[in-house]
């Protein structure tokens, strides 16, 4: 199969998307011609569009230069690229959007496309402190302090965590599962997880995207925060016992990632970063929360191999993490993670 007919499904939701949110015929049309020109481009390398890299969005651009295209239609199919790309990373199809830093480096020519959105830990620290339900604030201090998506998060049961608090683990008679039964806690991602696959007696509706299983340290601040919202967690029907289930109309459920985007939606919006029509560069959203993991950890630690580990990313030497997780990724993982609350005993 060529790169070109591997990578229609994409392109085809993302229009027929737009169709449902009302664009008007001919606007859908420019962004049909826009990215199936930009897909021959990539075809032409044996590049999927899922696998387009910064270096090649910046070719491609070249290449309509080279070809005499106005600057204005030259950013025009910027735009329409980068909001395909946007569109994919905010709906959890795509992990980066490599449009980011192009549309950056064309804003300096006169594009006023915006870039992502840049939130100091310290802003993120207010914007948790503001956060009163348990579970809104499990929810974001896991997606912000682990990097997984927002379906791992859903597929998450009570036995994938493993904590020390004794009161918790001994009120819900769940044994950790074995791959963290011996680590103290830790939260475990498994690969091997699709739609529609039984796992603990439930049919999953998401699948987890990672290529390796991963296990996660959960350090003293999310620990507080799981245990805060376990202790007011519903009782469930499920025999698979999920971690984070709704507490509204569809009370005792499992949650859902449209259900997770409402209660980050909300949120943002009160603190300013969500705004109805706006792009995935402004506004904030669940796999925000997995970039800023990325972008933060990556500066605070000198092995980009780690960041790779525990997003589940393919990497030559994951096995050196898994077989050495305490040295390796445990410790490392202690000293550099950012605080995004306040420890017990920290003045007010």
């Amino acid at each position: 199969m060529s790169p070109e007919t591997a990578t229609e499904g994409p392109v085809r939701t993302f229009l027929d998307e737009m169709e449902l949110y009302g664009r008007s015929s001919s606007t859908i049309e420019d962004y049909r011609t826009t990215l199936r020109q930009f897909r021959a481009f990539l075809a032409a390398r044996d590049t999927p569009i899922a696998d387009a890299t910064r270096g090649e969005c910046l070719r491609w651009i070249q290449s309509l230069r080279e070809d005499n295209y106005a600057p204005g239609s030259i950013r025009t199919k910027a735009v329409h690229v980068n909001r395909f790309y946007g569109y994919m990373v905010q709906t959890g199809e795509f992990d980066e959007n490599p449009m980011v830093v192009v549309m950056e480096e064309m804003s300096e020519r006169g594009d006023s496309s915006p870039t992502r959105r840049r939130i100091a830990v310290e802003g993120l620290r207010e914007f948790v402190a503001g956060i009163q339900h348990p579970l809104h604030r499990a929810i974001v201090l896991t997606l912000a302090k682990t990097g997984i998506r927002v379906g791992e998060l859903c597929n998450l049961d009570l036995r994938d965590i493993h904590l020390s608090n004794p009161a918790i683990r001994d009120y819900y008679c769940v044994a950790p599962r074995a791959a963290v039964s011996d680590r103290e806690n830790t939260l475990f991602v498994p690969s091997d997880l699709d739609v529609g696959d039984t796992v603990n007696g439930e049919v999953r509706t998401e699948g987890n995207k990672r290529h390796r299983d991963t296990r996660i340290p959960v350090d003293d601040e999310l620990e507080r925060a799981l245990v805060s919202w376990l202790a007011i967690r519903p009782d469930v029907e499920s025999p698979a016992e999920p971690l984070f289930v709704n507490v509204s109309e569809r009370y005792g459920e499992r949650l859902t990632s449209e259900m997770v985007r409402a209660y980050v939606t909300e949120l943002a919006r009160e603190n300013g970063w969500y705004a109805t029509g706006a792009g995935v560069e402004e506004n904030v959203t669940p796999h925000y929360f997995r970039h800023f993991f990325t972008t933060e950890f990556r500066q605070r630690t000198d092995d980009g191999y780690l960041v790779k580990y525990l997003r589940g990313d393919v990497g030559d030497v994951m096995d050196r993490y898994t077989h050495n997780w305490r040295e390796l990724v445990a410790e490392p993982y202690s000293e550099s993670v950012y605080r995004l609350t306040a420890r017990p005993n920290d003045s007010a």
